[in-house]
């Protein structure tokens, strides 16, 4: 991904001035959730892995995965779990 060029920003308009920070506001929201998204996704593979790995007499770990906080991560309601 390019950087755009920082704009003089004593040459720009008040109306100009707001486009950018919704500009970049929308791009920062959209990059967050992108964010949230690969984490849970990188967190539900190695939870397979981890059942792969470890005898679980046919039962898989992720019946074990607190679906509910998950969820709650992916839609930031709450934070994600410190990595160790």
């Amino acid at each position: 991904m390019e950087a755009d060029a920082f704009p003089d920003l004593a040459s720009l308009a008040d109306e100009e001035l707001k486009g950018l920070i919704e500009r970049y506001q929308t791009e920062e929201r959209e990059v967050s959730f992108r964010r949230r998204m690969l984490h849970g996704y990188i967190d539900m593979l190695r939870t397979e892995l981890v059942a792969r790995l470890r005898e679980s007499g046919g039962k898989s770990v992720l019946e074990d995965v607190d679906v509910e906080r998950l969820t709650d991560i992916l839609a930031a309601k709450a934070p994600p779990p410190n990595p160790e």
